[in-house]
C-alpha cells in the first residue's frame, strides 16, 4: 500500500502579495525613523553650538571679573575689564568670523549677598565685582544656528541664547606661600584710615599720617611663627610669604587650630619682635609698590621681650616706600590696598559677608 495520502498538500513559497506589503510597510516606516535621525542629528549640533557659546561666556566672565580688582586708589578700570571679555569671545568664537556682544549684555555689578543663590541681582554701589555675560545666536546680534535636517519641516535656523555670571570671592584663609607682612597696626585707627591715606611707620613704634600728624597707639614687628624669630625670618617673610613653618609653630602652640592656614576671622596672640631694623633694609625696598596682607591688633600686654599683640583682624595695604636712618628716621610707608591673590582661599559660603579680609580676593567662580 502506498504511504501517499490524497490529503497531504506540498509546503508552498510566500506568495509574492505578501512581499511586496512587507516592502510598503518597511517604506512607511523609513519615514517616522529618518525624521527622528534628522532630529538627533539637528539635536547634536545643537547641543554642541550650546556648548561652545557657554565655554566662550564662561571664559569671558572669568577673565573679565578679574580686572575689576581695584587700584590702590580704589579706582575700578571698566573699560578694561569690557575689552578683556571681548577679547576672550573673540578668541574663543573663531568658527563665527565678526561674533557681536551688545554692550548691553555685559553686565557689571556687585552681587546682592542675599540672593546669590536664587536669582543674582546686580547691585551699584560699593566695590564691583560681578560680571554677567550673554551670548546670543538669535538672527539679530549673530546669525542663529543652521539646522540641517529640520528644514524639510519649515525650521531651518534655531536661537541659541547663553549667559555667564561671574564673581570675585572674597579671601578669608591664608595659608602658606601668602603674602604676609609681619608687622602689626591698631584696629581702631586702621579703620578710620581713608583709602588713598599714607602711614609712616617709624622703627620707635610712632605711628604718623601723611601730614605728619601723630597717629594714637603704637605698631610693631610681629612673630607670625616661631616667637624667637630672628630678623632673617622675618626679612624672609616679608620677601617670600607665610611658610609652613610658621603654620606649625603656630598649631603646635595652639593659637590657631589648624596648621594649614590662619583664619582671617580668627583671634589670636603673637609676639611681638625686635622692631624695624637695618637687617630689613634690603627684603622692604624690595617689595616697595607691592601689596601685602598685615595683621591688625585691638590690644597689647606684657612689655619689652615680653609684649603680645592681640590680633583680630588681617588687612591689605601696599608698602609705597621706606627709609633706613637711625630709629627717629626709620620708617615703612604703607597704604590701604586691594590685592587678588589665587592663593588665597575664599569665604567658602557667598551669602556670608562677615569674616573674610576687606580688600582681599581670590579666584572668581561662576554662579549660573
Amino acid at each position: 500500500m502506498s504511504d501517499f495520502s490524497p490529503y497531504c498538500r506540498p509546503t508552498r513559497r510566500p506568495t509574492a502579495h505578501r512581499t511586496g506589503a512587507i516592502a510598503v510597510i518597511a517604506a512607511v516606516l523609513l519615514i517616522p525613523m529618518a525624521a527622528m535621525l534628522a532630529f538627533a542629528v539637528d539635536y547634536g549640533y545643537l547641543l554642541r553650538e550650546r556648548s561652545e557659546l557657554q565655554r566662550a561666556a564662561d571664559a569671558a566672565a572669568l577673565a573679565g571679573v578679574q580686572d575689576l580688582i581695584p587700584d590702590d586708589e580704589g579706582f575700578q578700570d571698566i573699560t578694561t575689564a569690557m575689552a578683556t571679555i571681548r577679547e576672550y569671545i573673540a578668541a574663543n568664537m573663531t568658527e563665527l568670523q565678526g561674533f557681536n556682544v551688545a554692550d548691553a549684555d555685559i553686565e557689571i555689578g556687585r552681587f546682592d549677598p542675599d540672593m546669590i543663590y536664587d536669582s543674582v541681582s546686580l547691585l551699584q554701589d560699593g566695590t564691583l565685582d560681578t560680571i554677567r555675560v550673554t551670548l546670543r545666536r538669535d538672527g539679530e546680534t549673530n546669525p542663529a544656528v543652521p539646522l540641517f535636517f529640520a528644514n524639510v519641516f519649515g525650521m531651518d535656523t534655531s536661537d541659541v541664547v547663553v549667559t555667564a555670571t561671574a564673581v570675585l570671592q572674597k579671601a578669608r584663609y591664608i595659608p602658606p606661600g601668602s603674602d604676609v607682612l609681619p608687622f602689626s597696626i591698631p584696629k581702631n585707627e586702621w579703620d578710620n584710615m581713608a583709602q588713598n591715606e599714607v602711614w609712616n611707620i617709624y622703627g620707635d613704634g610712632r605711628l604718623e599720617d601723611s601730614h605728619g600728624h601723630l597717629i594714637p597707639g603704637n605698631w610693631g614687628t610681629v612673630d607670625i611663627g616661631n616667637e624667637n624669630n630672628s630678623t632673617a625670618d622675618l626679612s624672609d617673610q616679608i620677601i617670600n610669604g607665610l611658610r609652613q613653618d610658621d603654620l606649625d609653630e603656630l598649631y603646635g602652640d595652639g593659637r590657631i587650630p589648624t596648621n594649614e592656614y590662619i583664619d582671617g576671622d580668627l583671634d589670636f596672640d603673637v609676639q611681638a619682635d625686635t622692631g624695624l631694623s637695618g637687617g630689613m633694609k634690603h627684603a622692604v625696598r624690595q617689595i616697595h609698590g607691592q601689596t601685602r596682607l598685615i595683621p591688625i591688633y585691638n590690644g597689647v600686654s606684657g612689655n619689652g621681650n615680653n609684649t603680645e599683640f592681640s590680633i583680630v583682624d588681617w588687612a591689605v595695604c601696599q608698602v609705597v616706600d621706606s627709609r633706613f636712618q637711625g630709629s627717629k628716621n626709620t620708617y615703612v610707608r604703607v597704604k590701604k590696598a586691594f590685592i587678588y591673590d589665587g592663593d588665597l582661599r575664599p569665604q567658602p559660603d557667598l551669602a556670608v559677608s562677615e569674616g573674610s579680609i576687606v580688600g582681599a580676593y581670590t579666584v572668581p567662580v561662576l554662579v549660573d
